[in-house]
């Protein structure tokens, strides 16, 4: 799971902590898509997973939100390579300064790319009624279908939020799978409403980073967001986010 990735002498589009943490440098982006073909694994979108089934050769790369070098940085870089992915766009995000515009979007899926949801405004699912779940989930779905005139298959909670009122949504809506940010590897086993990713740090290393690919760099992961889970029970969203701030601010080994 990516975000925005960090080119030299460009302003990421928030400077807030919590955010930069996901920002991968474009080099770092260029090392990890090399180690993956040196080896052996094929980079596919969420589509293509599904209809390979449990291949231990495969990763899935996704991209959140929309960003500019969605096209800017990661497509020139993954056709290169001979890989593919999914990019979940805010639909509400569309145009906006440092996210992709309706014409970039259209030229990411024209490259043979896919497009996925990512809600409409990037809210907490979570504290939505019924009219909020259908602003965010149903209406967003519509509006890039409308941008990209092709069929939004796919969706991944704002945050990693999920809810089952949100899955079931989602569902009625005609999306096929809804992705989350609990950690860990899917297989044909893995509810499509409820899949799990790693999100991609800024500051992971090349050792991490293929640990990660091969499932082996994810139980450490997975502790401190079983942590961070609790804490939220615990302590309520604001303080939640403090100390998740904090947490994933200090590196991860």
């Amino acid at each position: 799971m990516y975000h925005e990735l960090k080119r030299s002498n460009r302003e990421l589009c928030s400077g807030a902590p919590g955010y930069i943490r996901y920002a991968v440098a474009e080099r770092d982006f260029h090392c990890q898509l090399d180690l993956l073909k040196s080896r052996g694994f094929q980079a596919v979108n969420v589509s293509q997973a599904f209809a390979l089934g449990d291949c231990k050769s495969s990763v899935v790369i996704t991209f959140d939100d929309g960003c500019e070098t969605d096209l800017a940085v990661a497509v020139p870089a993954l056709r290169q390579s001979g890989f593919n992915a999914t990019f979940y766009v805010v639909s509400g995000f569309v145009g906006k300064s440092g996210y992709l515009s309706a014409p970039q979007l259209r030229g990411i899926v024209d490259q043979g790319f896919e497009i996925g949801c990512h809600s409409r405004t990037h809210v907490n699912l979570t504290h939505l009624d019924a009219a909020g779940l259908q602003a965010e989930i149903v209406v967003a779905k519509a509006e890039l279908e409308a941008i990209i005139g092709c069929r939004v298959k796919h969706f991944s909670c704002p945050g990693g939020f999920w809810s089952r009122r949100a899955a079931q949504v989602a569902s009625d809506a005609g999306f096929v799978t809804m992705a989350t940010s609990r950690i860990g590897g899917n297989s044909a086993s893995t509810d499509p409403y409820r899949l799990a990713r790693v999100a991609m740090y800024r500051d992971v290393t090349l050792p991490q980073f293929e640990k990660i690919c091969f499932g082996k760099g994810i139980l450490g992961r997975r502790s401190i967001q079983s942590f961070l889970n609790g804490a939220k029970m615990l302590v309520g969203e604001s303080a939640y986010r403090r100390i998740r701030t904090t947490i994933l601010n200090a590196k991860v080994r």
